[in-house]
């Protein structure tokens, strides 16, 4: 039996108890789709929870093509849902014949740019895409994306503080690369597609680690949890070329920057897309980095930092340490004390705190 939005109002495993896994954007594009979802090939990308999917089979839609950049979400719709959808990652699989596509505007230029583009190249020429979001994360830029991709855009009334912008006539052409910089002072390349955090900058919280990064303990095994786009497991390779760096994140973009990033400086790391290490072996790491995201969506959530923490606990061997940077307000301290160990400040500034706590 297939899950209705009704069904999908909490996501279950989120500390936060008025976190749910669809808002209005959501029911605004299914409604806005619903006399289309019968006789259409979809695809439907940036569905977080896979409230867009479960709907639009719900609504008469006889198969999804879905695309969810977090790994998370692609559990939360695994377990959830029933139907005929498939996960696929953004590429030329995903909207190739698509006539209709639905989908959560990211908040990155760069990823609506990546998306429009695939979606011009490939999908049907007759495709209509409906795009959503909150009005408060939407601008009159991504308009503008939009129309360098397609020949007409159409922008709904406001609902519930939402709205879409439906896009038809898609003008083929090259799709979006991903960008590349060269930092002088990291001696460093730094590679990004469309929707990973931070671009090919880099981060103050990712600076404050890599300024102590010399002071870490000798490691024959390291990674670099939620990793971006990989610039310290890049660093970790460098400092020890004999050691086994993984890069890891929930991100599919991330791991896809990370394995650019090895590519462009000629670097031996492992990269997964994991959730908090889940399948990494148990005391198999010397050494853990960790930047961790303070939110999920647009909300403040400890417990997805607080995950990140016990699956690097999980990992450590005794005597391991696992070297953290936070925001100083936070206080994350007595919390990485409690689920891995022993925790000493390294750095201290007013926005940043690194911490190092052995196993």
């Amino acid at each position: 039996m297939t899950l209705s939005l009704d069904d999908l109002r909490r996501w279950p495993d989120f500390e936060a108890p008025d976190l749910r896994a669809w808002d209005t954007a959501d029911t605004l594009i299914l409604d806005e789709a619903a006399e289309h979802l019968n006789a259409a090939e979809l695809t439907v990308i940036g569905d977080e929870y896979g409230a867009l999917t479960l709907g639009a089979l719900d609504r008469g839609a006889a198969r999804v093509r879905v695309h969810q950049d977090s790994l998370a979400g692609e559990l939360a719709l695994a377990a959830n849902g029933t139907g005929d959808f498939s996960s696929l990652p953004l590429s030329r699989e995903l909207v190739e014949g698509a006539t209709l596509v639905l989908l959560r505007l990211p908040r990155s230029l760069d990823a609506l740019e990546e998306i429009a583009a695939l979606i011009a190249a490939h999908a049907d020429p007759d495709v209509i895409v409906i795009a959503g979001g909150r009005l408060k994360h939407m601008t009159v830029t991504m308009n503008e994306v939009l129309l360098r991709h397609f020949g007409r855009l159409d922008v709904s009334h406001a609902r519930q503080k939402s709205r879409v912008l439906v896009a038809r006539g898609p003008k083929p052409g090259a799709l979006a690369e991903p960008r590349r910089q060269f930092h002088v002072g990291l001696d460093m390349w730094v590679v990004a597609t469309g929707g990973v955090f931070a671009g090919t900058s880099v981060d103050i919280g990712t600076r404050a680690l890599l300024s102590v990064l010399d002071r870490v303990p000798e490691y024959e095994s390291a990674i670099d949890l939620g990793c971006g786009t990989g610039i310290l497991a890049a660093r970790l390779a460098r400092g020890r070329p004999g050691a086994r760096v993984l890069a890891s994140d929930r991100s599919a973009s991330a791991v896809a920057s990370a394995r650019l990033t090895a590519e462009a400086n000629g670097l031996d790391i492992r990269v997964t897309r994991d959730e908090a290490l889940a399948h990494e072996p148990e005391a198999s790491a010397d050494l853990i980095v960790l930047n961790p995201p303070f939110h999920s969506g647009a909300a403040v959530l400890p417990g997805v930092s607080t995950a990140l923490f016990e699956g690097a606990a999980r990992a450590l061997r005794p005597g391991g340490e696992l070297w953290s940077v936070w925001n100083t307000h936070l206080a994350y301290r007595p919390t990485v004390e409690r689920i891995v160990g022993p925790t000493r400040q390294v750095l201290r500034t007013p926005k940043f705190t690194v911490t190092s706590s052995t196993r």
